[in-house]
């Protein structure tokens, strides 16, 4: 018997991020199609996330003892995004395990209401210097369930 197949990606809401990043695109961006290359959207996640944390003093790129590597990622694209326009990324946390943080972005161009692309990635927390995974430090967490 065949599985099920999976109801296709639609675009979301605001109301379901918790947190949001005004990006504006670069010149660069656009490829030669005219429109942001998919590369950017990832780039934005990092951006999203990545500034979240160390804004709120959770995430210290230089010396921290903990850092997050990307294990996973996934993008779903619904509308066009060129130079000069502006990104919203939402942002919110979707599960949050004894090491890893799946972390969901919501991209949305300046005051559209449903997201351009959204996608996901997954962080699992290790130490700096062994690369071995690491309970998230309670901070951190603390800054994650807010985000749920």
């Amino acid at each position: 018997m065949s599985e099920p197949t999976p109801a296709k990606p639609q675009p979301e809401g605001r109301a379901g991020y918790k947190a949001f990043r005004t990006i504006p695109t670069r010149w660069m961006d656009n490829d030669a199609y005219g429109h942001v290359n998919n590369v950017v959207y990832y780039s934005w996640f990092d951006t999203a996330v990545n500034a979240h944390l160390i804004e709120r003093g959770v995430l210290d790129i230089h010396r921290g003892e903990t850092i997050g590597l990307v294990i996973e990622t996934q993008c779903n694209y619904f509308a066009s995004v060129e130079f000069p326009q502006v990104v919203e990324a939402g942002l919110r946390v979707a599960k949050i395990g004894k090491s890893s943080v799946r972390y969901e972005v919501g991209l949305f161009l300046l005051g559209e209401a449903l997201t351009a692309a959204k996608g996901h990635f997954v962080h699992v927390y290790v130490d700096r210097a062994t690369r071995r995974p690491a309970e998230l430090p309670a901070p951190l967490k603390k800054v994650l369930e807010a985000l749920q």
